[in-house]
């Protein structure tokens, strides 16, 4: 999950995976696999950047 920033101000948590494109127009886009979308205040670089941070995390081998 990666939280962002919708234009309102509003915080909202994503489920990274379900993330299916992230566009520039000039705000940033996001539309999930569902076809739901929303615009936040978050460029694309950091969206692409804080989903591989969170798929990152969730794919790490436990340490024994």
């Amino acid at each position: 999950m990666i939280k962002l920033t919708k234009l309102n101000g509003e915080e909202v948590i994503v489920n990274a995976e379900l993330i299916r494109f992230v566009e520039r127009r000039p705000d940033t886009y996001i539309t999930l696999t569902t076809n739901d979308r929303f615009i936040v205040r978050e460029s694309v670089e950091e969206v692409v950047s804080r989903s591989i941070a969170y798929a990152r995390i969730v794919r790490l081998p436990f340490a024994s």
